[in-house]
């Protein structure tokens, strides 16, 4: 499974930084392939291109904060979390999503 990531807090500085981490951390342990863009304080880091959006089966966005460019994601499944869940919990959400997509 291939899965696309946002991550962005208010401040746009350590949660967005340790949520992308977990994201990245927790799917490479469950052998999930996920891209994760930041936006935060340095503007948008990593930034998804196209063709990561078109071959994702869903998008996380675990933010804070409205998403930049979110119109990109129209037609995927999203999945909305803070990234306070996404330090805290991202395995949960990972069989969440594979439960749901019926993966």
């Amino acid at each position: 499974m291939t899965l696309v990531a946002v991550t962005a807090c208010p401040t746009g500085i350590a949660h967005t930084y340790m949520a992308a981490e977990q994201l990245e951390r927790t799917g490479r342990k469950l052998g999930i392939k996920i891209k994760v863009e930041t936006q935060g304080a340095m503007g948008i880091e990593n930034e998804l291109s196209a063709a990561d959006v078109r071959d994702a089966a869903a998008v996380v966005l675990a933010v804070g904060i409205p998403v930049l460019k979110r119109e990109r994601f129209d037609g995927k499944k999203i999945y909305e979390i803070s990234p306070q869940e996404a330090i805290k919990s991202p395995e949960a959400l990972f069989v969440r999503i594979k439960d749901e997509l019926g993966l």
